[in-house]
């Protein structure tokens, strides 16, 4: 379990360190009806990521073959998975450097004014994200490496689901628990957020990417 562990960590920390969701988590607590939307934002992007991850881990056990071709092909498939972040890293460092803002997407401007539901399944689907499903899918191969039993499965996706969710989980019941003293943390960390995130999360995929494609070719 240790070895999955050691692979887990920057996976979950690359996924935990995405721009889209830590931004809506911070316009959604700069919101009237923080506490109730907040909730409800943290509830589906806990439940969508374990959920991707636990669906991506049982289809990586039902690959094809015996144990030694089992293995070769989740290699492989770690290489594919490890160019693809890293071509996605590269890309959206070519937008930021066309664009020349962190800006993130239109929409999460007006996240805050959202309801309970609709930011709930928002948090449900940001992990359809390309990124998000490309990270999930390394976590279960992962997993599906060291050959362990249900639970033991089971408490790697919750562990990497804990890491992942952490800089939405954690900001979140701060800002209810604290209020007052969170509001201007808040408000640094969006402005810091708008002129760095977009190349920190790249940055980490492209480091991610490579650390996925080592794995791979080395079994």
């Amino acid at each position: 379990m240790g070895q999955a562990l050691l692979q887990l960590i920057p996976l979950a920390l690359a996924a935990a360190l995405s721009s889209v969701p830590i931004t809506a988590t911070i316009f959604i607590l700069l919101a009237e009806s923080r506490s109730r939307s907040g909730l409800g934002f943290l509830v589906g992007t806990v439940l969508g990521t374990f959920a991707t991850v636990a669906l991506a881990t049982v289809a990586s056990q039902a690959l094809p073959g015996r144990p030694r071709e089992h293995e070769a092909l989740v290699g492989k498939l770690e290489v594919v998975i490890g160019i693809a972040l890293v071509l996605l890293g590269v890309v959206a460092l070519a937008r930021r450097s066309r664009a020349g803002s962190g800006r993130g997407p239109g929409w999460l401007d007006n996240i805050g004014t959202f309801g309970i539901l609709p930011v709930f399944g928002i948090g449900l689907a940001l992990n359809l994200r390309p990124k998000a499903i490309l990270l999930a899918a390394a976590a279960a191969l992962a997993i599906v490496g060291v050959d362990l039993m249900f639970g033991d499965n089971l408490g790697l996706v919750v562990f990497y689901t804990a890491i992942a969710t952490c800089t939405v989980s954690v900001p979140i019941v701060a800002t209810i628990l604290f209020p007052r003293r969170m509001e201007p943390r808040l408000l640094a960390a969006k402005g810091w957020i708008a002129a760095h995130s977009s190349t920190v999360g790249a940055t980490m995929m492209i480091l991610i990417g490579g650390f996925v494609i080592g794995i791979g070719v080395s079994g």
